[in-house]
């Protein structure tokens, strides 16, 4: 934990103090970026200095990625600054190097690797806005030159993040023009062999949100590629996909936790600046209230997300549930208390100006975390397949999960990307966790909640077991997509409980409000329909986020502190 803190601090020292108005690297730069559709240069400038990429890059290449969770969290304190600067200069990287060191040749891992140390930049071409999220249906084409020698592509990518500024760039292709579930491709392509003959860049989308991530695209006629650009073995481009994005899908929304954090301070500068019937406006009920959730959901969205980032390194085989899990569920989350913000806020959030002008930027920078990468849907569609066997077992056998997916320090063993399965199973030790809750001394208050999150598994086991296979495709019913979303709340309440229980004497982990306060927006978020906090968890809430606010550290698990 120490080298990640001295990172996390490094980091923060570099982008220094977002509040400062004439800084080249804080919120009135970003807004300012924003409105040119562009990130402020300053801030690639410290990124740079840093060498953010490297904490994409495994160490044993040369980089500094060892642990998911600790990536997540560096990234934090880029995300909490600028959505769009984190997605474009940093995590956009990470979609395209994951599938090469999951299946890429050790020349491709190292040239890549080394691309990306020296901050250069690595696109990823998955996806063709006519199939959305099915990368199986891709059309875009790599087929055998006549010659029998290499391959010759065809076809469009319309939306890709970072293709004008791109060094290389991977790109998913249909090699099997008969179709089938081996028939797609990923192929590395240094953009120094796009010929201009073959190739057309296509104009720039414009975006409401995120704009400072430069989307392209390209058309490609003929263009002869040699056998070697292809990732791995013909027909395993999916495969691929399914493994090494079990780690973006996570890391993604969990780094986007920072943009609730930024939002929630915000919401704080404001209503602590401002008076209302003669007192101040966070002093009104509703007002606090609104905090007392938000900090609450930021809390749940980080303890999922540390038990799922965990998991890839201690459940490995768990990681084809917990990566849609964690999409869902933590992106709407993160989407629900934004909008809730926002209504605090009042006209002060649609300003475009002023000291607080960054919080219309977060409102419109925390869409895509619903659909982009992965829509939520499509998560739903990815857990269903799985969730009679995953429900039947977490119910019928509950069993303690691993410490280490929920204390504040851990050793974890490496990250094996290509032995991530692609299915689970049915195993799942976290969901398994949570009947064991009613074995841990619990306060009365948790305990009742706990137990009654445990009867609701018991009650979706039941539901899930009673599914027909027709009923788990992609046409499933909306009743039953809702199943699996229930069930993604069930591992959000036992990584909450598992935090709880493993954090350290005195810390506020360990208090009950806060644990209390989570189960209970859990049971609202399954139900769609929020249940009040009781007064005193609110108040016990409130105090520890003010707290915070004037320590200066993050509202997040580790509350560490911020510039």
């Amino acid at each position: 934990m120490s080298d990640l803190m001295s990172r996390s601090a490094h980091l923060e020292k570099l982008l220094g103090d977002p509040w400062e108005a004439t800084s080249g690297t804080g919120f009135a730069a970003a807004v300012a970026a924003d409105e040119r559709e562009e990130n402020a240069g300053a801030a690639e400038a410290a990124l740079d200095e840093f060498n953010i990429l490297a904490e994409v890059v495994p160490e044993r290449l040369g980089g500094r990625f060892s642990r998911a969770d600790h990536m997540i969290e560096v990234m934090r304190s880029v995300y909490r600054r600028d959505p769009a600067l984190g997605l474009a200069h940093c995590s956009g990287q990470l979609l395209a190097g994951v599938n090469i060191w999951t299946s890429g040749s050790p020349e491709q891992q190292a040239t890549a690797a080394g691309l990306l140390l020296n901050g250069n930049k690595i696109a990823c071409a998955f996806h063709e806005l006519a199939h959305g999220n099915d990368v199986g249906a891709v059309e875009f084409a790599a087929d055998r030159h006549p010659s029998g020698s290499g391959m010759v592509l065809n076809g469009s990518k319309e939306s890709i993040s970072n293709l004008d500024r791109a060094k290389a760039m991977v790109v998913l292709a249909r090699t099997d023009p008969r179709g089938g579930p081996r028939a797609r491709s990923q192929i590395f392509l240094p953009v120094d062999r796009l010929d201009p003959g073959h190739v057309r860049f296509l104009p720039r989308f414009r975006s409401v949100g995120m704009r400072g991530v430069r989307l392209g695209g390209m058309e490609v006629r003929g263009l002869h590629v040699d056998d070697d650009a292809l990732i791995g073995a013909p027909g395993t481009g999916v495969e691929t996909i399914a493994r090494a994005f079990q780690l973006t899908r996570i890391a993604l929304p969990a780094m986007s936790t920072g943009l609730l954090d930024t939002a929630l301070r915000v919401t704080l500068h404001h209503t602590r600046g401002r008076r209302l019937y003669g007192r101040t406006a966070a002093a009104v009920p509703m007002v606090r209230t609104t905090l007392a959730e938000a900090f609450t959901d930021l809390l749940i969205c980080e303890a999922l997300s540390r038990a799922a980032s965990r998991g890839l390194h201690l459940t490995p085989e768990s990681g084809s549930v917990h990566a849609p899990a964690v999409k869902y569920l933590v992106a709407g989350m993160l989407l629900d208390a934004t909008e809730r913000l926002a209504q605090v806020m009042g006209a002060e959030f649609y300003r475009r100006d002023g000291e607080h002008a960054v919080f219309q930027k977060l409102v419109r920078d925390v869409k895509p975390i619903g659909f982009g990468h992965i829509a939520r849907a499509a998560c739903l569609s990815a857990l269903l397949p799985q969730l009679p066997a995953l429900t039947a077992r977490a119910h019928r056998d509950p069993a303690d999960a691993p410490a280490g997916l929920f204390t504040a320090e851990t050793i974890l063993p490496a990250l094996d990307m290509p032995a991530l399965r692609l299915v689970s199973g049915g195993r799942d030790r976290l969901a398994a966790s949570l009947g064991t809750a009613l074995d841990q001394d619990l306060p009365p208050a948790a305990r009742a909640l706990a137990a009654e999150h445990v009867r609701r598994l018991g009650d979706l086991a039941d539901a899930a077991g009673a599914l027909r296979p027709r009923d788990l495709s992609i046409s499933a019913d909306v009743s039953v997509r809702d199943l699996a979303a229930r069930y993604t709340v069930a591992l959000a309440a036992a990584a909450c409980l598992g935090v709880y229980r493993h954090a350290p004497t005195g810390d506020f982990l360990s208090r009950p409000e806060w644990l209390v306060a989570a189960l209970t927006r859990l049971t609202g978020f399954e139900q769609a329909a929020p249940v009040a906090l009781p007064m005193e968890v609110e108040g016990a809430l409130v105090e520890e986020l003010m707290d915070r606010d004037d320590r200066r550290t993050s509202f997040g698990l580790t509350a560490r502190p911020y510039a």
